[in-house]
C-alpha cells in the first residue's frame, strides 16, 4: 500500500492544473507567458486573480489528497505518509504528463503541510505574506518560507522523518527557483502584480 500511495501521490501531483485552467479559462497556454511556469504565480500574472485562486486550490488539493489517503485510508506509518506527500510535490515539479517540465511546487507543498500540520502551514503563510509585503517578489517569499520550514520543524520538536521531509522540500523549492535567483541577480524578476509578457 505504501508504493500505491506514492504512485497516487506522484500521478496526482503531476496533473498540470495551471495549464488546464489557462486553457479552459482563456484558451491560453501559460507556458507562453511570463516565467513560462505552470504554477500559481505565473497564472496570476498571466490571467489574473480568479484563475490563480482556482489553481492555488487545485494545486494545494493535489498535495493534501495523497497525504490524507495514506494516513486515513491506507493507515500507513508516518514515514510513508510523508513519502506520499513528497511524491505529490515531485509530481508537480517533474510531471510525467508534461515530459517532466513542471512548476516549483510551492502550492502543492502548502497542501501537504496543511494536511500534516496546520500550525506549521499557518506560520509559514505568515512568513510568506510578510516577506512578500517587504520584497514584492513572490519567488523571494517562497524561498524564505522554504528555508524556514526545516527550522520550524526542528524548533517545534517534530520527529526525524518530518525534519528529513522538510530539508528535502526546502532543497526542492530552492532548486526549482534557480531561474528566479538568476533573474533577481539580473534585475529582471517579476514583482507581485506585474503582468507577464508573451515569450
Amino acid at each position: 500500500m505504501a508504493i500505491a500511495a506514492m504512485i497516487i501521490g506522484y500521478l496526482a501531483g503531476s496533473i498540470p492544473f495551471g495549464l488546464l485552467v489557462g486553457k479552459a479559462w482563456a484558451n491560453v497556454d501559460v507556458r507562453d507567458y511570463g516565467s513560462g511556469n505552470i504554477g500559481v504565480s505565473n497564472v496570476y500574472r498571466t490571467l489574473g486573480t480568479w484563475p490563480s485562486l482556482i489553481v492555488l486550490l487545485l494545486d494545494a488539493g493535489k498535495g493534501a489528497l495523497p497525504v490524507v489517503l495514506a494516513r486515513y485510508v491506507f493507515e500507513l506509518e508516518p514515514t510513508f505518509v510523508l513519502l506520499a506527500g513528497v511524491a505529490a510535490i515531485a509530481g508537480h515539479n517533474w510531471p510525467v504528463y508534461l515530459r517532466f517540465k513542471g512548476g516549483k511546487g510551492v502550492a502543492t507543498t502548502a497542501g501537504v503541510l496543511i494536511s500534516l500540520s496546520p500550525l506549521v502551514a499557518l506560520i509559514l503563510f505568515c512568513i510568506w505574506v510578510v516577506t512578500l509585503a517587504v520584497s514584492r517578489y513572490i519567488s523571494v517569499s517562497s524561498m524564505i518560507a522554504a528555508v524556514a520550514l526545516p527550522i520550524l520543524f526542528f524548533l517545534l520538536g517534530f520527529p526525524a522523518p518530518y525534519l528529513g521531509l522538510a530539508i528535502l522540500v526546502s532543497f526542492f523549492t530552492i532548486f526549482r527557483h534557480v531561474p528566479n535567483i538568476q533573474r533577481l541577480i539580473a534585475g529582471t524578476e517579476y514583482k507581485f502584480g506585474q503582468k507577464g509578457d508573451k515569450k
